[in-house]
């Protein structure tokens, strides 16, 4: 296989809520792929896409497929690199600003890492981690 592309699809409970928090951490909006249904970022230098669709949405295009509560299990944690301590540390308080929750707050681990784990409003996980 060799795909044109890949992007990430996650469930959401509200999208205004949603769309803010993203914003309020300054990544991009996706806008051609932002409706009444899913809002959308662009992640990196590289621009992952992260769609964030209603929860009842995605459930009823994908047909089979049911998604997790993520206040109970992970249905995928993903990874932001970081190019200092320092921004790892004020990516926390941004994140806390922005009302997402630090689940382990920034702290040295290994022998040249660096990082802290939070949760979005709807309880998506994300490691920042600087090596």
């Amino acid at each position: 296989m060799k795909p044109k592309m890949i992007w990430s699809n996650l469930a959401v409970a509200n999208l205004e809520r949603t769309y803010k928090f993203y914003t309020d951490l300054g990544f991009k909006p996706n806008g051609p792929h932002t409706s009444d249904q899913l809002v959308s970022f662009f992640f990196g230098e590289k621009d992952f896409i992260i769609h964030f669709f209603l929860k009842h949405i995605i459930e009823a295009n994908l047909k089979q497929i049911q998604f997790c509560d993520t206040e109970k299990v992970n249905e995928i944690v993903f990874t932001l690199s970081a190019e200092t301590k320092d921004q790892v540390d004020a990516w926390a308080k941004e994140v806390e600003k922005a009302g997402g929750t630090i689940i382990s707050e920034p702290e040295s681990f290994g022998d040249h890492y660096y990082g802290f784990v939070f949760a979005d409003p709807d309880g998506h996980k994300f490691n920042v981690f600087y090596m």
